[in-house]
């Protein structure tokens, strides 16, 4: 039973490791060196914005459903019986860590504590300098771990 479902699984798991992935990317990329462009005040509250908009359907269907199916691939790896299982459960715990629990542990807090300050204020400033840093240089590893696990996935699906 296990080995029928595990290559549809897999492919679930790394498809939604790619997009989260790219999602990531954009912020690396474009993003956050943008906002770094901005006066504190506006890019403090542009980035708050950000953080609502992302709380959506579609977000968390692809990037708690790759959570869900890595979880489960990374369970049924060592039970399978199907050749990739060692790239299957290195992806998917890649992700479990890197993508899920960097975000869960670091970017998710590092949100709430901007969004608890009045960006117009002069409070802001110090809060948006500290968040920028630390929020991007998380957001690459991030991006890196999610890259990692979608082709360690690609790599596990059985054929």
């Amino acid at each position: 039973m296990i080995d029928d479902l595990t290559p549809a699984l897999t492919v679930v798991a790394a498809v939604g490791a790619g997009l989260v992935a790219g999602l990531f990317f954009a912020f690396s990329a474009a993003v956050m060196p943008a906002l770094a462009r901005r006066p504190a005040a506006e890019a403090a509250a542009t980035m708050q914005s950000v953080n609502v908009a992302i709380v959506n359907p579609v977000f968390l269907v692809v990037f708690l459903g790759a959570t869900a199916a890595s979880a489960l691939v990374a369970a049924t790896a060592p039970f399978t019986a199907t050749s990739g299982a060692g790239w299957r459960a290195a992806g998917a715990l890649l992700y479990l860590v890197g993508a899920f629990a960097v975000t869960a542990a670091v970017n998710v807090p590092l949100n709430d504590e901007l969004d608890a300050v009045d960006a117009h204020t002069a409070a802001a400033g110090p809060v948006w300098e500290r968040y920028l840093a630390r929020w991007t240089w998380w957001n690459h590893v991030r991006t890196v771990a999610a890259v990692g696990a979608a082709a360690a996935l690609t790599l596990g699906v059985p054929g």
